[in-house]
């Protein structure tokens, strides 16, 4: 018998939220892990809000919304107030209610500043490695560095000549222009749209881009990120980055770092061994000579380390693909930082949980 097709405009609920959501469903492990993050940073939070005035939405509750955001590849803030609007699973695990409203996402924006004044990605990233340190995941003696390009917020058009006028506002938004045969380069040309965004071309016959560089430096035992960082694009740059944030690891004790050919110059492979690591980079022997010789590559570790370095993509490709950073929403150096040192902790957030269920299993 074919069944009635009826409507209702209204409908009374005695299930809460969280019965609603599969006692196995993925989310519910991330929850727990960030709710714990959450409760630790509560101080931080406290320091940044003032103690009188209009209550703004709660921190906590605004972390969650951009750690979906990340977990889900919302496209905008505006789309993901939608989702929070009709989506039982994401009003459960931000910790709205059923009837509360939802925030206006210009509201949601201009509270994430706040969160951008008191450093608040690199806390969360801080509390979320401790989770990994607590639970053995994480190596103290291997790792691997490696950059990419992050596309930025600016087009091609955008970048012009120092000290051009800007267009009179009477003009066509998408102006024709002609760029090609004239010379264009970081020393004469900036965008306007973004002036930390400096033009790139990441490999040899690659396109070449507006941008950013994000650098991460991974454990070798799980493939977790141990340190993010975003710079301006420069040839210098990845080099610089990954110095400064192996010398962040703690302990006296020798440690490896593998990287690929990029790294292999003399002067960053005499750095490394200054900070008492041992370089496992990649050789780079077209048309020149290595700074890495047999006494390094003669040994079985070595060749692991060699091995290992190319789990550093897995990282680069959920950041992209799923973490919303093969082009960055966001302007300025300092906020584009702030979006990748948050998603690196959401991507370890997943490989915590994934490695906890493989366990267990």
């Amino acid at each position: 018998m074919r069944g009635d097709d009826r409507q209702q405009s209204s409908m009374f609920s005695y299930v809460a939220p969280e019965a609603r959501v599969p006692k196995d469903h993925p989310l519910r492990a991330i929850r727990s892990m960030t709710d714990q993050v959450l409760r630790e940073l509560s101080p931080q939070f406290g320091k940044i809000y003032s103690a009188v005035g209009r209550p703004s939405i709660p921190p906590e509750q605004l972390l969650r919304a951009l750690l979906l955001q990340a977990l889900y590849t919302v496209r905008s803030e505006r789309l993901l107030m939608e989702e929070l609007s009709y989506n039982l699973l994401f009003r459960w695990f931000v910790g709205l209610n059923m009837d509360e409203p939802v925030w206006d996402a210009t509201v949601f924006s201009k509270n994430r500043e706040r969160l951008l004044d008191g450093d608040i990605a690199q806390a969360f990233f801080d509390r979320v490695r401790q989770l990994a340190a607590a639970s053995q995941l994480l190596s103290d003696e291997h790792f691997t560095v490696d950059g990419t390009l992050i596309e930025a917020w600016a087009g091609q058009k955008s970048f012009k000549k120092k000290g051009t006028p800007p267009s009179s506002p009477g003009g066509s938004s998408n102006p024709t222009v002609d760029f090609h045969g004239e010379k264009r380069t970081n020393a004469t040309h900036a965008s306007t749209t973004d002036p930390d965004a400096r033009l790139y071309r990441k490999s040899r016959g690659s396109e070449t881009k507006l941008g950013y560089l994000g650098h991460v430096l991974m454990e070798n035992r799980n493939g977790l990120v141990m340190e993010a960082e975003v710079t301006i694009a420069s040839g210098y740059a990845e080099r610089d980055a990954a110095v400064t944030m192996i010398d962040a690891i703690p302990g006296e004790n020798r440690i490896t770092l593998g990287g690929d050919k990029a790294y292999d110059t003399r002067d960053f492979v005499a750095d490394l061994r200054h900070l008492n690591v041992t370089p496992h980079v990649a050789q780079n022997t077209s048309k020149r000579s290595s700074a890495i010789d047999g006494r390094t590559t003669k040994h079985t570790g070595y060749a692991e380390s060699q091995k290992k370095r190319k789990r550093v993509e897995e990282i680069f490709g959920w950041l992209k693909t799923v973490g919303l950073m093969r082009k960055t929403r966001h302007r300025g150096v300092r906020r584009v930082k702030w979006v990748f040192t948050f998603a690196a902790a959401v991507y370890n957030l997943v490989r915590i949980r994934n490695l906890r269920a493989e366990a267990a299993a």
